[in-house]
């Protein structure tokens, strides 16, 4: 009997349940689900009609997995996972530093015999894309950072992606990928959006889309989650490792990101003998405008340096890259001047796993070196004034975005038209020049003008919980401005 989707997703949440009673956390249940499934449909393809040549070896195939119980099964298991680690390409990276966390024999046997009912190649790219993303939302939710990073909203994907067009002749790439959201609604887009060939799907599977990922625990999760919508073959699209060491040498025509948020200038790290450590995070690059240890500023330096000249970007940034001195001042000067910076999305709060987050989304496209600035005009659209957002009573869903992406014009982005006028003072979208932002204190690109109701109307206050959030989170913020400053000071 062939199972539908939902009886499918059914399956994988009993298999879940199975994992948790056993101590085992959404982060580490769904790496052990991948692994399986990885096997099994490898397996699978072996077997007619399709009689593939499997990336796995046959000693360690999920056939010898799944014949055995007991101790037996648990010491194959953990066998199987310590030799595909040390492969390279895909197989490498699925199974990076793999552990087995599923410490009783008899619920290892019980979740691969849930696997192995279902014939997960006759499943449509879409099906198993789904469900396996609905397993990431659940980790991201559960962890409340999405595997390390923010989440991105799908619907806040979809609307970029659909303001840059993506097609079958660009190059996509995403150099802090997370779990591949991006890359999987570009791809989408492109397959959707278009007619493709025989030729033109094996290059959009194999050559149009890229990314890297640092943390290897998030970058199996997006190689399994491509590998689920037909994305890649032996050779994974994602890479392993920090992207902002230094300049890769490839250039590519779109960049879709949402950079990891934080201001600190190390990060603390264990090696594999249990010892603490910190890496210092300032960057030192002669692509670089400047040298800082802001992960934002470095990534967007090294956005400018992946793009091809004409390329484009879109990229979610903190408020304070809009904003503050110093280093963040040099950039912005530099943005306005090498690239046509022309359109920035207010974000709403409310949006993201973590609370009280303040972002936008940038749009710019890379120009050649000219003496005078490529920046004419810069739009503005805000989604975020007297809007209150939630993840599960009010969430952001694709049609709060549909004026701002009616607004962006993707088809000329010369021929755009304000929303805002004297008449119409609480229009989102409003465009400044140059010049206009030029006499602004430090290049401030921070720039609103709709009022906010909740200042002039007592009653529509956000609630007590909204307005604690947010000054919790600036109060956060701050801290870590004055930890950063003490640490300077020190050094």
């Amino acid at each position: 009997m062939t199972l539908d989707k939902d009886q499918i997703a059914s399956k994988i949440w009993n298999i879940c349940t199975i994992l948790w009673h056993d101590g085992v956390n959404s982060a580490d249940y769904l790496e052990q689900i991948t692994f399986l499934i990885f096997l099994k449909m490898a397996y699978e393809k072996t077997r007619a009609p399709y009689n593939q040549t499997s990336l796995v070896p046959d000693e360690y195939n999920w056939e010898s997995l799944a014949k055995l119980d007991g101790n037996d099964l648990e010491i194959h298991y953990r066998d199987i996972l310590d030799t595909l680690s040390k492969y390279e390409g895909m197989l490498g990276i699925i199974f990076r530093k793999a552990q087995n966390k599923i410490s009783d024999p008899a619920k290892l046997k019980r979740v691969i015999n849930e696997i192995g009912r279902i014939d997960w190649n006759i499943l449509g790219v879409d099906v198993k894309g789904e469900i396996y993303e609905s397993l990431l939302g659940r980790v991201a939710e559960d962890t409340k950072s999405g595997a390390g990073q923010y989440f991105t909203p799908r619907e806040l994907i979809k609307a970029m992606v659909q303001v840059l067009k993506p097609t079958i002749h660009t190059t996509i790439h995403d150099p802090c990928c997370g779990t591949g959201g991006f890359l999987l609604e570009a791809h989408d887009h492109i397959l959707h959006a278009s007619n493709l060939d025989r030729d033109e799907q094996k290059m959009l599977k194999t050559q149009v889309i890229s990314g890297q990922e640092l943390v290897t625990s998030t970058a199996r999760l997006a190689v399994m989650n491509m590998f689920l919508h037909g994305i890649g073959e032996a050779e994974s699209p994602i890479l392993v490792g920090d992207s902002l060491i230094k300049d890769p040498g490839t250039r590519f025509d779109i960049i879709l990101t949402n950079p990891p948020f934080g201001k600190k200038s190390t990060d603390k790290f264990s090696t594999e003998d249990g010892l603490e450590g910190k890496n210092d995070n300032t960057i030192v690059r002669e692509d670089f405008w400047t040298t800082t240890g802001n992960k934002q500023l470095n990534f967007l330096q090294h956005i400018h340096t992946l793009l091809k000249i004409g390329g484009r970007a879109a990229v979610v940034l903190p408020d304070n890259v809009l904003f503050e001195g110093g280093s963040w001042e040099v950039v912005r000067k530099k943005l306005l001047h090498n690239c046509n910076l022309h359109t920035i999305l207010r974000l709403p709060t409310g949006i993201f796993y973590a609370n009280g987050v303040k972002a936008n989304v940038l749009f710019f496209e890379k120009k050649q070196a000219s003496e005078n600035p490529w920046t004419r005009d810069v739009w503005f659209y805000d989604l975020r004034t007297n809007n209150h957002f939630s993840l599960k009573q009010n969430s952001l869903k694709i049609e709060d975005l549909q004026e701002f992406i009616e607004c962006y014009h993707p088809e000329n982005i010369h021929d755009r038209k304000e929303t805002y006028s004297v008449e119409n003072p609480e229009g989102k979208w409003r465009k400044y020049t140059l010049e206009e932002i030029q006499k602004r204190d430090k290049i401030n690109l921070d720039i609103f003008w709709i009022k906010d109701k909740a200042l002039e109307e007592s009653e529509n206050l956000p609630s007590p919980e909204i307005i604690a959030r947010e000054i919790m989170d600036d109060l956060e913020n701050a801290l870590e401005q004055f930890r950063l400053i003490e640490k300077d000071l020190n050094t």
